[in-house]
């Protein structure tokens, strides 16, 4: 049986990491550390994250061509359309509910 994607909420997490993806150009994609140390986030929040994000179709990830000397090869992502779409609905969500009072509500 194939389990269903995850569902990805709107947290601070969500946030700066797909923040830091619309802001980083498509052809330098974002790796593990390089998103740690740009978002101050640790490694065991970043990762499993990461890896949330790319069952959930929302980032592609594929393995750095070649063997680097001196350190392991890296997984490098990138946005998909699916991942910049959902965020956006997300976002879209979050800002109605921000934007709730009473009196738009017509007390």
């Amino acid at each position: 049986m194939i389990d269903p994607p995850p569902k990805i909420r709107l947290t601070t997490t969500t946030r700066l990491v797909l923040d830091l993806f619309l802001a980083t150009d498509p052809d330098d994609p974002l790796w593990g550390y390089r998103v740690t140390e740009e978002t101050g986030l640790g490694p065991g929040t970043v990762y499993p994250f990461l890896e949330r994000l790319e069952k959930a179709g929302w980032i592609t990830g594929s393995w750095e061509a070649g063997v680097p000397e001196g350190r392991p090869r890296r997984r490098l992502y990138t946005l998909s359309g699916t991942g910049r779409q959902e965020y956006a609905a997300l976002r879209r969500g979050r800002t109605s509910l921000w934007s709730w009072s009473p009196r738009r509500a017509g007390r």
